[in-house]
């Protein structure tokens, strides 16, 4: 323990470990949750749409309020959205005649509607009813009759059959996907949408790029950086010897892993309920996107991104230090952790979809976000929905790296 203890703190002396923390908890929680909330995504707009302001978490409450009296997602309550606002689009066009500009605070309400989440519903749910001349001049909710509006979860069940025969998902497949849908409750509770999406679409899903950086800069010299300190030949000669100095090195590269997630989750966690609150954590997923099969809601969903870049991390993790292990030069050790992360994202839609789905496998390549999907792996005769195993095999793959590093180290400083 008093060996883990001293690596541990060698590790944090470092000034490339200390900037690196700092810059992930910058981009991360300073830029990626602050100022998104505060000003870039949900700041009311500026005049003549130059931009947003910083009154992120005001607007957000006119948000929520705005979607409060729906409660439920019925026929009768997407009809009353969709004329409500074509009454404020009709204003705003009034506007512009009359005045030569838009009132803001009209702008402000269109904005605050929920609007683009309820117009990929139509265009999911309702796709006769759109019209070609109207792409690129109104939104669908601006023209569609509300009255056509109707069968809201029939028709949800019809394009997941339609989304499923496009994807060439039938047979074995589509029963194995309906079997999960199935568990989908309905109907489904309507509060402020977009700011869930925001979440899960991107905030979360996309820390794993954000940590597998910075953690491949400072893992790669766990090992390597002892040839590179000329310390090998003093660790020879010490009364531990390599094998409990590997293992305190193992544990320290853990260890420092679970702190950096913790530091990065904790700070956009924070700043999620001080703008965000906990209201419509109980929404289902299918809120954001109505071919979703999962059964989940929100917070539901939420947890499994964080558990999936955690076990990712832990993976990725095991991967790094192997090749820190493995190599004598700390910045070969980098280059290749960081192409184990990044070069699948070079070649996805460059090699065959066999290959990608491997390549999703690997400890953050993949996407959290996959719950919002109908991907699945085929083993053995058998599908299994890639949530599933993208949550767990990353994890393994690093776990089964960290006997080799150590084996790998001291065949290493035998040499």
């Amino acid at each position: 323990m008093e060996l883990f203890r001293l690596e541990h703190k060698k590790l944090w002396r470092k000034n490339s470990t200390r900037i690196c923390v700092l810059l992930c908890l910058i981009y991360c929680v300073g830029f990626g949750s602050f100022l998104v909330y505060q000003c870039i995504t949900y700041g009311s707009t500026k005049e003549n749409h130059s931009g947003h302001n910083f009154d992120g978490y005001e607007n957000i409450r006119n948000c929520q309020e705005y979607s409060r009296k729906y409660g439920v997602l019925t026929d009768e309550g997407l009809q009353e959205w969709v004329r409500d606002y074509q009454r404020l689009s009709a204003q705003l066009d009034e506007e512009r005649k009359t005045q030569g500009s838009e009132n803001l605070e009209t702008v402000h309400k269109v904005q605050n509607s929920d609007l683009y989440t309820v117009n990929g519903w139509l265009r999911t749910l309702y796709p006769e009813l759109e019209r070609v001349d109207m792409l690129g001049v109104r939104t669908m909710s601006g023209y569609v009759e509300p009255e056509k509006l109707t069968g809201i979860y029939e028709r949800r069940e019809k394009a997941i059959d339609t989304f499923l025969e496009i994807s060439g998902q039938t047979g074995a497949e589509r029963d194995y996907l309906l079997r999960i849908n199935e568990k989908v409750q309905e109907p489904f509770s309507w509060k402020w949408t977009e700011g869930w999406s925001n979440i899960l679409g991107n905030t979360v899903s996309s820390l794993a790029m954000v940590l597998a950086l910075f953690l491949a800069v400072v893992l790669s010299a766990l090992f390597a950086g002892e040839w590179h300190d000329n310390t090998s030949p003093l660790l020879l000669t010490t009364k531990n010897g390599w094998r409990k100095l590997a293992t305190a090195k193992i544990l320290t590269g853990t260890v420092f892993t679970l702190e950096l997630f913790l530091m990065v989750a904790v700070g956009t966690v924070t700043l999620q309920l001080i703008y965000l609150g906990t209201e419509g954590w109980d929404m289902p997923i299918q809120m954001v996107k109505m071919i979703a099969i999962a059964p989940m809601n929100m917070l539901q969903a939420e947890i499994y991104e964080f558990a999936f870049t955690l076990l990712g991390a832990l993976g990725y993790a095991g991967i790094v230090m192997l090749f820190s292990a493995f190599c004598k030069n700390h910045v070969l050790a980098l280059l290749m952790s960081l192409a184990v992360a990044y070069g699948p994202l070079v070649l996805r839609n460059r090699v065959p979809m066999v290959l990608e789905k491997v390549f999703d496998l690997l400890p953050l390549v993949g996407s959290g976000a996959d719950i919002f999907r109908t991907n699945t792996f085929c083993l053995f005769g058998h599908y299994i929905w890639s949530p599933y195993l993208l949550i767990w095999v990353p994890f393994m793959i690093g776990v089964l790296c960290l006997l080799p590093a150590v084996k790998g180290w001291a065949r290493r400083m035998r040499s």
